[in-house]
């Protein structure tokens, strides 16, 4: 789950940078002035934008995608505890081992 909200703020990430890449183009010339003067801003910035981003979407991840997952799975635990799901032959024998 962490892995995929990070790999969505990571795409979400680049494609904003090139958007504002692409609309930010009249600022070439003063290139130099602007990362020099509010690079360490920007970045931090950026970090900043990435961190929530990366936990809102774990957070929209968890709320739609895991849904009912804790009921889900105590609903198959109390299937293998009674007997009823067939396991595995290599599983059954570990356990009595």
């Amino acid at each position: 789950m962490i892995a995929n909200a990070l790999f969505a703020a990571t795409v979400l990430m680049l494609a904003l940078i090139f958007l504002l890449g692409h609309e930010l183009r009249f600022l070439i010339p003063y290139r130099f002035l602007l990362v020099h003067q509010y690079g360490g801003a920007i970045l931090v910035s950026a970090a900043v934008l990435f961190i929530n981003l990366t936990g809102a979407l774990f957070t929209f991840g968890r709320r739609f995608f895991l849904k009912d997952t804790g009921r889900k799975l105590a609903h198959f635990d109390r299937e293998l505890n009674a007997g009823r799901t067939p396991m595995p032959r290599h599983l059954y024998h570990e356990e009595l081992n």
